[in-house]
């Protein structure tokens, strides 16, 4: 049988270790539910990062993603070793704060619901809003399984969905305001 240093084959049979954990569990559990949800959302956010052309929005797109490596350990790591991977803290959401009331400068006021795609860029971060909001549900199902899991890491998923939002607003909202001049 051929190696790779990209797969140990280790998982055919549907079980994964945990950081901090030699015992093998079921991938379909709340700990790897919850960091798979995590994984989609990173992805989703990097999909949006790719697609979006402000310079300001990409760099705070990598940097949530630079959160959610943190997160992603403290949601795969066992109760025992969560102390060593504490997740996004209050600092963090802090940030995502600032960044929110940033974003929401300007906007008007939402007066119905929103149709995600108006852009691809805005469409891109509807769908990577959505993929945290599945990232927030794994990981509250995971803490009401599990001791340990940080609520301030519930509270970043949570404010994230938010940034994401306001973020494609804005998006949509420059888009549609470039339009208007150029007609």
């Amino acid at each position: 049988m051929a190696h790779s240093k990209f797969y140990t084959a280790k998982g055919d049979r549907g079980e994964t270790a945990r950081l901090g954990g030699e015992a093998r569990l079921s991938k379909s559990s709340p700990p790897l539910e919850a960091v798979g949800a995590a994984d989609e959302a990173t992805s989703a956010i990097g999909m949006a990062r790719a697609l979006v052309d402000d310079a300001t929005l990409k760099a705070m797109l990598r940097t949530v993603q630079e959160h959610f490596v943190r997160l992603m350990a403290h949601l795969s790591a066992t109760p025992d070793a969560r102390v060593q991977y504490p997740g996004p803290g209050a600092e963090e959401l802090g940030w995502l704060e600032a960044r929110i009331a940033d974003l929401e400068a300007g906007l008007p006021p939402l007066r119905a619901f929103v149709l995600p795609g108006d852009s691809l860029p805005g469409a891109a971060l509807h769908v990577a809003r959505t993929a945290v909001r599945r990232a927030e549900r794994r990981a509250v199902v995971l803490a009401e399984v599990e001791p340990g899991i940080n609520a301030l890491s519930l509270a970043y998923l949570n404010r994230l969905s938010s940034l994401l939002f306001v973020a494609a607003l804005q998006i949509d909202a420059r888009l549609q305001r470039s339009q208007q001049t150029s007609d």
